[in-house]
């Protein structure tokens, strides 16, 4: 027996399909439709939370598909606080725009941005500066405020615009490098809404400040005080932050990239850094790197719970063939603990994706010490070094997590297309990853995959997946990078085509870099339609929503990056009056229609 639902406007109508095939119609009230879902011990809150997303939601949960109650991950929004919420052109709210390769942030007729922070504004009393690379962001709101709360920005890396021209030998000054450590890493600013509906900084903030390479941090898990790190539990400072995610106990967690040029040239040690970091926003003192969660090029980290309450983080390995890999912590979240929930990110199992079999394989000094002890090792793709070599560079697990990639590699983990970011839908527990490109392997546009954990359990070892989109000319989109996802189910999409690459051969015709939605259900699935075009040379990056969704908050990222002459800009965002030079920072985009 089966049955679908459509909504109506008293109720749902129901469609049963008898045992002879024959379809029977009822007409359930809303109350007897919740008692139906409480008797499949579905609650009230998740019960409202589906029918904020429609029919399609409903019959999934008929259906018995798993989910988590409100968000599966902690950075998306849920669906409680809305009654039929709509957003996009889906359901009739944006017409898609065009490409452009305007020097512009071009948005569908209706909506309007505020610059709310831009780089070296000023963001406090202390007169500290916002950085530069602006990427992820995450909106703490304060006192339940969807018009006042804190901003966390990530800065990934400098340019020409804050440390000036290199020499032509490529050494830079001192004055360059400590610019470098400075305008990289995280702020923290306080946001408002105006009278007039524009979005403002407050820098009177109490909370407003600047983590970047000078911030002292404590090591935690495996790595702290092995001769790994140094035999040490600190490190000075966090830079290359890409993306990142909150956490269930509402703090942040960032992720340190690219970072071995910055550390090289400033002559700090390699294996401090690559690590995820955790600050509080409202809390200066506590900023933990977690080695638990593995040493490699990060990206970002998505996290939910296991079907028995512990803890999982996805997270994705931002380098050409390199993995996807998850963390689940040893024991099992208690929200009254709030933040010494915190510990749990300390202790757990470490997982790499194996997509051929479908398993996650552990990332483990057993496993490896295993592996290493067969004479006939040969080392797989990827991985340098004879089995002596391997031998003394893997002792412990230690040693394990500061070097995940090889480690990972060795296991049996698979090599991918540039994992990037990854996120869990909020309405189920499939969970999305933007593989941006790879073209040593053709694949030039990259493609967003959907895994499908065993039993809808996020604790799961094995999986399923499919290619949910791949970008291309069919699609409209080119190098899909961070995700983010509405209270509808709806996939927020930026992409990352290298500005070298802007409006040449085969990505012409995408233009600038962009914002699209797709739709993960319904019948527009898998179906891109762009929202926003970025100014010349940039990226968008860091797409997050207020609470009620009534604003979006989108990092402009290194506008007119090719510039190598600071007479000459390539782009001029965000245009200020007197402004000679380009600008990233983060906007405020408003008018969203609450239904």
């Amino acid at each position: 027996m089966s049955e679908t639902f459509r909504l109506h406007f008293s109720g749902i109508v129901v469609l049963r399909e008898s045992g002879a095939g024959r379809p029977v119609l009822r007409h359930c009230s809303l109350p007897e439709l919740e008692g139906c879902f409480v008797e499949k011990k579905i609650n009230r809150r998740t019960f409202l939370s589906y029918m904020g997303t429609g029919a399609a939601a409903l019959a999934a949960a008929s259906a018995g598909l798993g989910v988590l109650e409100g968000a599966a991950s902690a950075s998306s929004p849920t669906a409680d606080h809305l009654f039929g919420y709509k957003t996009n052109k889906v359901s009739g709210y944006f017409e898609p725009i065009e490409p452009s390769k305007e020097d512009l942030l071009l948005l569908p007729k209706g909506y309007k941005y505020d610059v709310v922070a831009a780089f070296d504004d000023v963001i406090n009393q202390a007169g500290e500066r916002f950085g530069q690379g602006s990427d992820y962001n995450a909106f703490f709101p304060l006192d339940g405020s969807n018009t006042r709360g804190l901003l966390v920005n990530n800065h990934e890396y400098t340019n020409i615009f804050s440390i000036g021209p290199i020499a032509e030998d490529g050494k830079w000054t001192n004055e360059q490098i400590q610019k470098d450590l400075y305008y990289q890493g995280m702020s923290v600013i306080e946001v408002y809404r105006d009278w007039d509906g524009s979005w403002k900084m407050d820098t009177g903030s109490a909370y407003a400040r600047r983590v970047n390479g000078y911030t002292p941090f404590e090591l935690t898990g495996p790595a702290k005080w092995t001769e790994a790190v140094g035999s040490t539990a600190s490190a000075t400072g966090t830079f290359a932050n890409c993306s990142g995610g909150i956490t269930l106990w509402k703090t942040v967690l960032s992720c340190e990239e690219n970072f071995s040029e910055t550390a090289e040239r400033a002559g700090l040690p390699l294996t401090h850094y690559g690590w995820v970091v955790e600050i509080d926003p409202f809390d200066g003192t506590y900023a933990k790197k977690h080695t638990a969660l593995g040493r490699f090029n990060h990206e970002n980290t998505a996290m939910g719970l296991t079907a028995d309450g512990r803890v999982v983080v996805y997270m994705g390995d931002d380098k050409k063939d390199a993995c996807v890999y998850k963390f689940v912590s040893a024991g099992k979240y208690d929200e009254s603990l709030g933040r010494a929930n915190s510990a749990l990110l300390e202790d757990g199992s470490l997982y790499v994706a194996n997509l051929k079999s479908g398993k996650w394989v552990p990332v483990t000094y057993e496993a490896i010490a295993k592996l290493l002890a067969n004479t006939g090792f040969k080392a797989p793709t990827g991985v340098k070094g004879t089995r002596d070599e391997l031998l003394a560079k893997f002792r412990n697990q230690g040693d394990v997590v500061a070097n995940c990639h090889e480690a990972a590699l060795i296991v049996g983990g698979t090599p991918t297309d540039r994992p990037e970011d990854i996120e869990i839908s909020p309405f189920d527990n499939t969970v999305f990853i933007a593989h941006t490109n790879n073209d040593t392997h053709g694949n030039i546009h990259g493609h967003i995959t959907r895994i499908f954990e065993k039993d809808d359990d996020l604790g799961g070892t094995e999986f399923d997946f499919e290619i949910f989109i791949a970008g291309g000319r069919q699609s409209g989109f080119s190098s899909p990078d961070n995700l983010a996802f509405d209270s509808s189910g709806n996939l927020w999409v930026v992409t990352d085509i290298s500005s070298s690459s802007h409006n040449k051969g085969v990505y012409k015709s995408f233009m600038n870099n962009g914002l699209f939605v797709v739709p993960s259900h319904g019948p527009a699935m898998a179906q891109a339609m762009q929202f926003a075009s970025a100014p010349v040379e940039s990226e968008l990056t860091g797409p997050f929503f207020t609470p009620d969704e009534s604003t979006l908050f989108l990092s402009i990222q290194h506008p007119g990056e090719m510039t190598t002459d600071l007479s000459k800009p390539t782009s001029l965002w965000p245009h200020r009056p007197g402004d000679s030079i380009a600008r990233c920072g983060v906007v405020a985009i408003s008018g969203f229609k609450l239904g």
